[in-house]
């Protein structure tokens, strides 16, 4: 064949391992056959009530986009108002009546949508901001329509928030209520009796009853549970700001103080948030508080509720359930909450008093943990007399100077001495007396104030406290304590005072008033320039203490 006439064809390659594998048609994977189960066994996805899949992020579904959008509208003119509430208004029924024809037509739109709206990141925090805005019978509808389901919300991420929230605005309404002050019902014939808010705790807390010890360790729903034992318990709600500040941590606060002001918006209850709540509660409340704390004796053994001290989230909750078993008598006897965390203290006090109790390192551990701490200070405030005196004797006596200078257990110091009796007082300035000064250069105040206000309240070692403060400020002769006063004010010792003032002649903190300050105010030590709080406190302190050992202050 001529060679113009010849074709070449095409090569053939020799296909690869790549190849045939692409080449070979797909094949399903075969499902691996659990071991010892039977192959025919199919786990079926977890459902709803309704027959819908479960959703731990929407557990009761997700809110429609055009509700999302309404209620952020509502959001808007409730914080517009709330700006606008100090401002006159021309009448007095006028703009009440047009924000409550507002409020209804919201309340409306929520209607059967409650539960998705708490559980929604962005509608819970409208739901908390409005729910300061309900009377007495919408918070008790709204409560109502809840129930069954409180055990899920607790546990949810945002809407536990909202139930926190319902826990601390029910005490103005059960507040009425032990008073005999009910709203009107309006009687309808599709729907049963409307039960009391009073009712409505008792019966959420009866929900929670069966996982209470599960839930004081939940991250979400700990600080519910803190919230209703601040609502049943007398004592607990009584501490003010020590209580707020065991409800909330400071990371939840800062985040809710961004939201804006909460408070209602409706002209005519501007003074009920002023107004002193009564500290009355039900009878059936301390029953349920005594209840709790037996709960979580029962269920928990003497190692948990330990480990439960040490945890940032548990921690809080069983310092209020010790306030709470305190307040009902129950720390006396053996085996008890604060038995158990004190490591049987209680215990040998009763059954074995003239037993020799070897020191604990869980103990001196929990005094100088940031977390236990506060713990601790609970426990030497509300401990029994004869178990605070060994707790005393075995953890604080001989170790002052070092627990007073440490950064976390100088506090628990300062609470123990508030409770010390005479002899125990008077030990205690003689084993701090070279310590002094080195607890004013640190700015660890508390001591010396609590030692000051030990010996007002037992007019007892006022030579020691007085001297106790001279060598605070290392003011060694007659002369030099003429400038205690702004020494103190300014917690300078005497020589960095005098080498402060060469390089000022008068300084602006001596000579500029002051506004008054409160412990609201936590920009209040920048306002003051160089004179300090703690210094003015130590100053109250000193005038407390009986003529003629306040002359200190008095006479310069």
């Amino acid at each position: 064949m001529p060679r113009e006439n010849r074709k070449r064809g095409k090569k053939i390659k020799k296909q690869t391992d790549d190849d045939l594998s692409k080449s070979r048609p797909p094949q399903e994977p075969q499902a691996l056959e659990p071991i010892g189960e039977p192959s025919w066994i199919r786990f079926a996805p977890r459902h709803d009530p309704e027959g819908n899949e479960f959703n731990p992020e929407a557990p009761f579904g997700y809110v429609d986009a055009d509700v999302k959008a309404y209620f952020r509208t509502v959001d808007v003119q409730i914080r517009d108002w709330q700006v606008q509430e100090d401002q006159e208004l021309d009448h007095d029924k006028g703009p009440n009546e047009e924000r409550r024809l507002f409020f209804i037509a919201a309340l409306t739109e929520m209607g059967g949508k409650e539960k998705q709206l708490m559980t929604d990141p962005d509608c819970s925090v409208i739901l908390e901001r409005m729910i300061y805005s309900m009377d007495d019978f919408v918070r008790r509808v709204f409560i109502d329509s809840l129930t069954s389901s409180f055990e899920v919300l607790v546990r949810h991420r945002f809407a536990s928030h909202v139930c926190q929230t319902l826990f601390s605005v029910a005490s103005e309404t059960i507040s009425r209520e032990s008073r005999g002050i009910l709203p009107n019902v309006p009687e309808t014939a599709d729907k049963g009796e409307l039960r009391t808010l009073t009712q409505l705790v008792l019966d959420v807390a009866e929900e929670l009853v069966s996982s209470f010890s599960s839930l004081i360790m939940d991250p979400f729903a700990s600080h519910v549970v803190r919230a209703l034992l601040t609502l049943l318990s007398p004592s607990v709600s009584s501490l003010g700001p020590t209580a707020q500040g065991t409800i909330r941590s400071k990371k939840s606060a800062t985040w809710k103080a961004k939201q804006g002001p909460m408070r209602s918006v409706f002209t005519d209850e501007k003074g009920k948030g002023k107004e002193v709540v009564s500290q009355s509660r039900p009878t059936e409340f301390s029953d349920l508080a005594r209840r709790l704390v037996d709960i979580l004796r029962t269920e928990l053994g003497e190692n948990e509720v330990r480990a439960l001290a040490a945890n940032k989230v548990a921690s809080p909750g069983l310092q209020m359930l010790l306030e709470v078993e305190a307040d009902c008598g129950m720390t006396d006897n053996p085996d008890s909450l604060m038995d158990r965390v004190m490591v049987g203290i209680i215990s040998t006090c009763v059954n074995d008093p003239g037993l020799v109790i070897e020191p604990s390192d869980y103990l001196n551990t929990l005094l100088r943990d940031p977390t236990s701490s506060h713990l601790l200070e609970t426990i030497v405030t509300r401990s029994p007399d004869q178990a605070f005196v060994v707790l005393w004797d075995i953890y604080f006596k001989g170790t002052l100077p070092r627990l007073a200078n440490h950064p976390v257990a100088n506090f628990v110091v300062a609470k123990a001495l508030e409770r010390v009796s005479p002899e125990q007082l008077s030990e205690a300035c003689e084993e701090l007396k070279g310590t002094w000064n080195k607890l004013i250069s640190t700015s660890k105040t508390g001591v010396l104030r609590a030692a000051i206000d030990r010996s007002a309240i037992l007019q007892s070692s006022e030579h020691l406290i007085c001297e106790a403060v001279y060598s605070a400020f290392e003011m060694r002769t007659v002369e030099d304590r003429v400038n205690l006063v702004p020494c103190v004010l300014h917690l300078l010792s005497l020589q960095e005072y005098k080498a402060s003032s060469k390089s000022q002649v008068v300084p602006a903190s001596l000579t500029a008033p002051h506004k008054r300050h409160g412990r609201s105010e936590p920009e209040a030590e920048n306002n003051l320039g160089g004179s300090k709080i703690q210094g003015s406190i130590l100053l109250q302190s000193l005038l407390r203490l009986p003529a003629p050992h306040n002359d200190i202050v008095i006479t310069k």
